[in-house]
């Protein structure tokens, strides 16, 4: 069986530096099957990247490797690392926080090396690109066989500089924040399926929208806002036809709550 690999970065593709990414891994595991998570996230923006990994990784067979460089820190004495989760999948890129979500929702960490063994690098090693020079070629030798031990000295834990908000409840209305803006303005926030009541409005500064939760994005007249849970398992504030970010004018970290009611 071919191995997966998933790739998430902040590159871009007005640059080469996507390609280049594949080809240091092709080079080492010809046979890999590349997956372009996004090369979208936000430049330098690693808690994005780290959502958007979170997001992503359970949807694939356990075992797959994930490759993900989002890191303003290249270069510096910040840490080149491989995890290993407890389902079995393994993560590499810079040990800034990026992997952390992501490894959670997968079991845990089970191992984790610090990528410093030079043999599994690749020919020249830039400080300006890891992603090309070793996170890249790891990946590849992972895909082809190598062992996490063989990688590197092993680490007890990985930084942990940030986490995600959860939602608290108080005076029985539940309040929570957008943890992500999505490429149709839909608001992500940190309220998961299991916390909502069974009917609610949802509060937004002087906006409030009934009757959630919603089916279904045309369970409301175009242009209308509404409620559901959308495929991360989160709510997700919605204008059908719409954008949410720019009806309500708000962005990532806008708190909102909600308030169970008996329609």
């Amino acid at each position: 069986m071919r191995p997966v690999i998933s790739l998430l970065t902040d590159f871009g593709f007005s640059d080469t530096y996507v390609g280049q990414l594949k080809a240091a891994v092709l080079r080492v595991a010809p046979d890999a099957q590349l997956v372009d998570l996004t090369h979208a996230v936000p430049a330098q923006d690693v808690r994005a990247g780290a959502f958007l990994l979170w997001t992503a990784v359970e949807a694939f067979p356990s075992g797959a490797l994930h490759l993900a460089v989002v890191d303003p820190g290249v270069g510096s004495a910040r840490r080149a690392v491989a995890a290993r989760t407890h389902r079995g999948d393994v993560l590499v890129g810079p040990d800034n926080g990026l992997l952390v979500p992501a490894l959670e929702r997968l079991g845990g960490l089970a191992a984790a090396v610090s990528l410093t063994e030079p043999r599994f690098h690749g020919p020249r090693t830039s400080s300006t690109f890891h992603g090309r020079d070793v996170f890249a070629p790891v990946v590849g030798h992972l895909a082809s066989g190598v062992s996490l031990e063989e990688l590197g000295p092993s680490l007890e834990r990985l930084e942990a500089p940030f986490s995600f908000p959860a939602p608290r409840t108080s005076d029985g209305r539940i309040e929570g924040e957008v943890l992500h803006v999505d490429v149709y303005g839909n608001l992500v926030t940190n309220v998961p399926a299991e916390l909502l009541p069974a009917r609610f409005d949802v509060v937004m500064g002087p906006a409030r929208i009934r009757g959630a939760p919603h089916p279904h994005y045309q369970a409301v007249a175009s242009g209308e806002p509404l409620a559901l849970v959308g495929s991360a398992g989160l709510l997700e504030v919605s204008v059908r036809d719409g954008s949410a970010a720019a009806t309500f004018g708000v962005t990532r970290g806008a708190p909102l709550h909600l308030e169970p009611t008996l329609r």
